[in-house]
């Protein structure tokens, strides 16, 4: 009977392991902006620069196996709620850290303010990438 316990929780412990790498392979992809078909090709030709007014640039298809990115017209209007949530993620994170130093409320919405806009490129980017990945991974098909 010991047996057969430790060969269920070996392979219980191996689907877990498993389970974790593919999702860390995924989180690591869309990181590094990479085609949700492939996982070779990048879906954005330039990153952008908030400094300079320059937004990222996605290509239309992906450069490796040619999957098209943009499926309909509006495809992306949903990640504008994704990018929502990350910019909100990221000031109440902002805040929590910097009440410990900076104590005046001018202070504090200035800050808040600047690194919403430093990082409107990333936000952008990994919203869209976050999307992609949500409706069209490497099995899925829209």
């Amino acid at each position: 009977m010991q047996v057969n316990a430790n060969i269920v929780h070996a392979y219980k412990s191996l689907f877990i392991i498993t389970l974790i790498k593919k999702i860390m392979s995924q989180f690591v992809d869309i990181l590094e902006e990479k085609c949700p078909k492939c996982g070779v090709g990048k879906v954005f030709a330039t990153k952008g620069n908030p400094l300079l007014f320059r937004m990222p640039h996605m290509n239309a298809n992906c450069p490796n196996c040619n999957h098209k990115f943009e499926k309909e017209t509006g495809y992306f209007f949903g990640s504008m709620y994704v990018s929502y949530g990350l910019t909100v993620a990221e000031m109440i994170a902002v805040f929590l850290v910097a009440h410990f130093f900076i104590k005046s409320y001018a202070g504090m919405m200035s800050l808040i303010a600047g690194l919403a806009v430093l990082l409107s490129t990333f936000n952008f980017r990994l919203s869209r990438m976050i999307w992609i990945y949500m409706l069209d991974g490497k099995n899925r098909t829209v």
